[in-house]
């Protein structure tokens, strides 16, 4: 797993070959008989070629132009049948995952895709292996058989029962093997799928357009005649001023808090005809601690930090409450969620604790410390949220703190070099599964370059979880897993987002678009 460029605003594996993945997964028809819908999104598409991008706006394209053997249901985080028919771990250690795709399915220009479009798929994704791409979710796969046409047997170097929801992704889109090579990217901007929408038009500076797909065969619903997406790259003040003269139907990532704010707290009057859709994300936000520095190395000195953070005045101040309190590693909404962080070190600041948690260090004086950030990656709010937090400390009377910001480059630079103490790491999931909460941040190689490890964890908890097709038997192990963390402290989650979409009067279904699986469904939308 990798840290993608998408932060600031988002189980799960199949049974054994007795409890094969099917029925769930019935076929809709395409629908597409609605009004046409136009979507305004801050976010840039990077590519249109699902062999690179790891990004959002790119995967939101993929998620309605390609097709992949399962997906996410609306509200749901457990994967179910969509090109496939019916899927399954043939072997009890999770490393045969078998699947039989519908019988009919097509290309939007008209070729058959069978099982040797779906290899050609994932052996191109990592012979490619683009550095901006998600091959890394694959590093588990070692050969993939075609039997015949309809079947398709993944075989897995470890077990990896996280397979099916890897596949689920839009790294897991399927592409025509006449259409693409197995070698090089696609950088003429089309893209050919089978999903429930044709790609028409693309172009990176302005907009994408979507028609429906006639021969998509699946189990969306599609209830609009066309979308068009308008891309802002960033530009948040023209996203709302286009909404607000309607040049948009629905606004989607790039709003800021305080707008989204103000047109909650709003009266029906006053939001000019548009409503705020609120959705869960399961995006989280983490404070990380450098294990070997010589100030928040001392587990005092981290464990004062942490009974000191007041995070629902922080995310009421800085975000406005369009973020959520976070106590614990797997946020809410995910298999495994508890809250060990707000069980060990409350909900409020206590002083007397972590001046106690010092003593037992040693310390006596106050601890200075500087928190280091990089809004090019975290957000424009990174910086006020650091500053909040350094005012937390300070208030208590027993920590200097101060805050730093540099850009990007030269903070990831400084972080593998060990030269922060305390820093910010966000993430938003491949996959809504516990074991994209942890693995990233405390298995080998991980993303948080802390230089924390912990045996149990690396050595038990994450192959143990990963061999366990049965995703909620492994609560317990992900209970104990998020207690040693919470005792331990190399990192201190502070909030998990929202989603939000602002769409104008007479816009229904957006809510079945905002949901922890991060999957942004066109076909949801319709306009009266």
């Amino acid at each position: 797993m990798r840290m993608r460029n998408q932060w600031l605003v988002a189980p799960l594996a199949a049974g054994l070959a007795a409890g094969l993945l099917s029925g769930c997964g019935t076929e809709q028809g395409s629908g597409g008989e609605g009004e046409p819908v136009t979507v305004g999104m801050s976010d840039e598409v990077a590519t249109t070629d699902p062999a690179s991008g790891y990004d959002p706006g790119s995967w939101l394209l993929f998620n309605n132009v390609y097709q992949s053997l399962l997906s996410f249901p609306k509200g749901g985080t457990e994967p179910e049948p969509e090109a496939a028919e019916k899927c399954g771990f043939t072997d009890s250690e999770s490393t045969v995952y078998k699947c039989t795709l519908r019988s009919g399915l097509k290309f939007s220009n008209g070729n058959s895709l069978t099982s040797k479009d779906v290899k050609f798929s994932f052996d191109r994704t990592n012979a490619i292996a683009d550095p901006d791409g998600p091959s890394i979710l694959f590093s588990s796969l070692d050969l993939i058989e075609t039997p015949d046409d309809r079947t398709v047997v993944f075989h897995l170097k470890v077990p990896d029962a996280t397979f099916p929801s890897k596949i689920a992704s839009g790294a897991g889109s399927i592409v025509d093997h006449r259409e693409y090579d197995g070698k090089k990217l696609r950088t003429d901007g089309k893209a050919v799928g089978s999903g429930p929408y044709v790609l028409e038009s693309f172009d990176a500076k302005k907009e994408a357009v979507f028609a429906v797909n006639p021969d998509y065969k699946g189990t969306a619903e599609v209830k609009n005649s066309g979308v068009t997406l308008k891309l802002y790259h960033g530009d948040q003040k023209a996203l709302g001023s286009a909404l607000k003269g309607e040049e948009v139907d629905v606004a989607y990532r790039g709003l800021t808090a305080d707008a989204i704010a103000d047109l909650e707290a709003a009266s029906t009057a006053d939001r000019g005809g548009v409503e705020v859709v609120e959705g869960n994300s399961a995006e989280v936000q983490h404070l990380v601690f450098n294990v070997k520095d010589p100030v928040v190395g001392k587990l005092g000195v981290r464990k004062a930090f942490a009974y000191l953070l007041d995070r629902e005045a922080l995310v009421n101040k800085v975000y406005r409450d369009t973020a959520s309190p976070l106590y614990s590693i797997v946020p809410s909404q995910i298999t495994a969620h508890t809250t060990p962080f707000f069980d060990t070190y409350g909900p409020r600041p206590d002083k007397a604790k972590a001046q106690e948690a010092l003593r037992s260090e040693g310390i006596t004086g106050k601890v200075k410390l500087t928190l280091w950030a990089t809004p090019a990656r975290y957000g424009p709010a990174t910086v006020p949220e650091f500053e909040e937090i350094a005012a937390q400390l300070n208030a208590s009377g027993l920590f200097d703190a101060d805050v730093k910001s540099v850009e990007l480059e030269q903070y990831e630079k400084d972080i593998a070099d060990g030269k922060y103490g305390v820093y910010v790491k966000g993430w938003v999931p491949d996959y809504p599964d516990p074991d994209n909460f942890t693995q990233p941040f405390f298995g080998k190689d991980n993303v948080l370059a802390n230089n924390y490890d912990n045996k149990v964890i690396t050595d038990q908890i994450i192959p143990g979880t990963a061999e366990e097709a049965d995703r909620g038997a492994t609560t317990n192990q992900y209970d104990r897993l998020q207690d040693i963390v919470a005792e331990e402290l190399p990192i201190l989650p502070v909030w998990q987002g929202k989603q939000y979409a602002v769409a104008r009067d007479g816009i229904t279904g957006l809510e079945w678009c905002l949901d922890a699986s991060t999957v942004f469904r066109f076909w949801e939308i319709e306009k009266a």
